[in-house]
């Protein structure tokens, strides 16, 4: 007869997976074994991804004097950016996360000094054209490979929630660091200080993250069983095509309000309020997504995501009527503390979704599809800014969270999770047509 083993209490406090551990937290998240070791590289790996976009415009508003070109050749380098990344994600789904990021780390730096030297001499609108593409196509996917490995290491665990909310967390952090950083290099010491440093940053966090073998995806298993799977194409599965919708309309509220906040500043005199009301904003978001990391949710991710979206539909559709600072700066806080529950429960959701073999690959659709929805609010606000009323490019982030929202309903039932791993692998062995052998954990 087969004896069972109960864990004893000593052993279960030193497993913070431990079904009978304390609630999921920070605490026991930060505590998982070999966290530190992709985590530290990875966030320094990060930091250029929010330098890139600033540094280009301040060194090409610099060498050319306007604000137009600088702001194209950015815009250029996103599109890139946003365009490429799911096919980077792919790559590092079927041959690891080290095979993608050493030539990536590499092109960009290149692609990134070249695009500075270009600048410095004055070249001519098309060669900055030609250098942008390269430099945001091999923009290091740092983050969603930090969440595919989380994923890995969390799998199965309540802590993957709070995993994704510390990502968050870490994502806010970092777009608030990178364009201060950005911003001095490029006004206290040197207007190409900015790219320089963001393409060295790149090299040196890159190279470093890439030496973690030890934390990355195993390439070609399923979730850690022993079956080898089929690569399956994250886009093929109907939720994770939702959840890119989802996305865009979360993009929308950053590129709407990055410059409707500017406009409306600008509109009653007073342009150094920008960066409060769009700090008041961030700190929403980041509180909000502390407290998601804390909660121990007993609902369904699915059912979190459609009452969080609704609520940020609703305080981002208000936005275009605020006539006063405090009146905007209140709903601006509320959208703040709206967009991080919907953006963890999203990139929670993938792990359900999406098999082991194409999770990097989804989280950079997810991560693309937030950039590409702020580079089309960006220039929409604009024009609405210049053609219509002020505040009227507050318009974009209602109408892109009001549209998503109707996806999200209408389509809803595609976030269904798949079978856990061990289904997956019963399957995988079954379909060549003999009896079906027995699971081995």
């Amino acid at each position: 007869m087969a004896s069972t083993v109960t864990p004893s209490k000593k052993s279960q406090e030193r497993d913070p997976h431990a079904p009978g551990s304390a609630r999921p937290g920070y605490g026991q998240l930060l505590r998982t074994r070999g966290a530190w070791t992709f985590l530290l590289p990875g966030f320094a790996a990060r930091q250029p991804f929010a330098m890139l976009t600033l540094s280009i415009v301040l060194l090409v508003q610099h060498t050319s004097g306007s604000y137009g070109v600088a702001g194209a050749v950015a815009a250029v380098t996103g599109v890139s950016m946003a365009l490429f990344a799911p096919y980077s994600g792919r790559l590092a789904d079927r041959h690891g996360q080290r095979a993608v990021l050493l030539p990536g780390v590499l092109v960009h730096t290149a692609s990134g000094l070249t695009l500075t030297v270009l600048a410095l001499a004055d070249a001519p609108l098309w060669a900055l054209f030609a250098a942008a593409v390269p430099t945001g196509a091999s923009v290091p996917q740092v983050g969603p490979m930090v969440r595919a490995r989380w994923a890995v290491k969390l799998k199965g665990s309540p802590l993957m929630s709070t995993a994704a909310a510390f990502e968050s967390v870490t994502d806010e952090l970092t777009f608030v660091l990178g364009p201060l950083v950005a911003t001095a290099l490029c006004t206290a010491v040197n207007p190409a200080a900015g790219l320089v440093t963001e393409a060295a940053l790149t090299l040196v966090g890159g190279l470093l993250f890439a030496a973690q073998k030890s934390t990355q995806p195993v390439v070609g298993r399923s979730d850690g069983d022993h079956a080898r799977v089929e690569h399956v194409p994250a886009l093929r599965i109907p939720g994770v095509r939702v959840l890119i919708v989802v996305f865009l309309g979360i993009g929308s509220v950053f590129g709407g309000m990055q410059v409707s906040l500017a406009a409306f500043s600008e509109s009653i005199g007073e342009p150094g309020l920008n960066g409060v009301l769009y700090g008041v904003f961030a700190a929403g978001n980041m509180l909000s997504g502390l407290a998601c990391g804390a909660i121990a949710w007993k609902a369904a991710p699915q059912r979190r995501l459609l009452v969080g979206y609704t609520a940020l539909a609703l305080t981002a559709s208000g936005l275009w009527a605020a006539q006063s600072v405090l009146v905007l700066a209140g709903l601006g806080l509320l959208v703040g503390v709206c967009v991080a529950p919907a953006l963890i429960t999203g990139y929670t959701l993938v792990e359900g979704l999406v098999p082991a073999g194409a999770r990097t690959e989804a989280f950079t659709w997810l991560t693309g599809a937030v950039a590409l929805g702020q580079a089309a609010a960006v220039t929409v606000s604009g024009q609405l800014e210049d053609r219509l009323w002020g505040g009227a490019g507050f318009l974009v982030p209602m109408g892109g969270t009001v549209l998503a929202l109707a996806t999200l309903l209408a389509l809803r039932s595609r976030l269904a999770t798949r079978p856990r791993a061990r289904e997956v692998a019963r399957t995988v062995t079954r379909g060549v047509g003999h009896r079906e052998p027995a699971v081995v954990d």
